[in-house]
């Protein structure tokens, strides 16, 4: 079965929970929009052509931030985590989580976790195809971190006595918040030692004008979105150590290969952190 036939499918059962409508932009598919993807529609265009148009960059940003997140997987695999949480996960596209972490270790388990309709149905088309096991979808939002812990579907999933990571990659900015710490400190409480905390988050440190003007325009599209500053962003850690090299731009953190010299229009930080 297709993404599009399980979307058709879905769609009413998702609705009694989270309100679909299309003519409303929508973070995740703005995203998808920036990557290259086509599970966007003409609201979510729209308001990603506005925000290109301010900010150009922002493809490159989407590109580096995937990128990083495929690299804290890798790291985290290799540093012998089994358990992965990605909550905002958005749209499925090439080397999604469980497809990096399982290449490596076929046991690991990954809980993909979103509030968009859109984004559950295509995720569990994906997952449909996928001879892997230990794969959950739970729809829930960041903004309820107590709801999301205690969600049965996650707990069936994940051993929560364990070691585990949770990844809270470019979704934070859209929790309007003057205190984000807060949201993050259950997610950190739940986790036992030598657990991972992975944070990628947009910052206003470089190009505040340009910054400031794509914030404006996701307000208008209905999807406020907050960048924040380096000391707001590591403040999420807590007391968790931050890997090597600590709290940098998204792609300095451990690269593969050459990094583009024009890092000012990266306006991202990306970081992870090691529960003590």
């Amino acid at each position: 079965m297709n993404a599009h036939k399980l979307l058709e499918d879905r769609v009413d059962d998702d609705r009694a929970h989270t309100v679909l409508n299309l003519k409303v932009a929508h973070p995740a598919r703005m995203y998808d929009y920036y990557l290259g993807g086509k599970d966007n529609y003409a609201a979510d265009r729209s308001a990603a052509e506005e925000a290109l148009a301010v900010a150009p960059e922002l493809r490159a940003i989407a590109r580096a931030n995937r990128a990083f997140l495929q690299r804290a997987v890798t790291y985290l695999v290799k540093s012998g985590i089994r358990q992965f949480v990605d909550i905002g996960a958005g749209l499925p596209t090439q080397r999604n989580v469980h497809q990096v972490a399982q290449e490596i270790a076929p046991d690991a388990r990954v809980v993909y976790v979103d509030n968009d309709p859109i984004v559950l149905a295509h995720a569990r088309a994906l997952l449909s195809n996928s001879d892997k096991g230990w794969i959950r979808v739970v729809q829930a939002g960041v903004e309820h971190p107590q709801r999301l812990l205690a969600d049965p579907q996650l707990r069936a999933v994940i051993d929560f006595t364990q070691p585990m990571a949770i990844l809270l990659v470019s979704v934070l900015q859209f929790v309007p918040t003057s205190d984000p710490e807060s949201i993050v400190r259950p997610l950190r409480d739940a986790m036992v030692p030598g657990s991972y905390l992975v944070v990628s988050h947009p910052t206003q440190d470089f190009r505040r004008t340009a910054v400031l003007r794509v914030a404006d325009t996701y307000h208008r599209a209905k999807a406020p979105a907050v960048p924040r500053t380096r000391g707001e962003i590591q403040a999420l850690f807590g007391d968790f150590e931050l890997v090597e090299p600590g709290l940098v731009q998204a792609p300095l953190w451990r690269p593969v290969g050459p990094v583009s010299s024009d890092l000012d229009t990266i306006w991202m930080y990306a970081g992870v952190g090691c529960k003590p």
